[in-house]
């Protein structure tokens, strides 16, 4: 697929996704402001969103990430349009609960990140202890 077909088909299914969330699939006004307030980083612009939603770029991995939690779909699907927002290999075996709790570890800062991942690490090592 090249890189125009990649775009257009991202945004055919960032416009699905908002359909789905109760959001109007062609307002960049729209999609912009509820992002905004939903992303701690930094902004984005009614015409970054609207070229989102015409298949004229496709968001940073951040950005799509943050896309993906908020409209509660998996960022893989979104970004790649996997069958079942599953894609190939380990991430395709993931539930759409750990798909999300993905998604939420991604939304934490470095230190936060740093702090589940030393947290996981020792449940995971006191589970093998059982």
């Amino acid at each position: 697929m090249n890189s125009l077909e990649e775009r257009l088909a991202f945004s055919e299914r960032l416009q699905q996704a908002l359909s789905n969330a109760n959001y109007s699939p062609r307002s960049p006004t729209e999609l912009a402001r509820e992002f905004n307030q939903r992303f701690k980083g930094q902004s984005v612009t009614v015409h970054a969103a609207r070229k989102w939603l015409h298949g004229e770029s496709i968001p940073t991995q951040d950005k799509l990430r943050a896309l993906a939690s908020w409209l509660d779909v998996p960022a893989d699907w979104l970004r790649f349009g996997n069958e079942n927002g599953k894609g190939k290999g380990q991430a395709g075996q993931l539930s759409s609960v750990d798909l999300r709790l993905l998604n939420s570890l991604q939304q934490l800062d470095e230190p936060q990140r740093q702090l589940a991942h030393d947290i996981l690490r020792l449940i995971v090592r006191l589970n093998k202890k059982k």
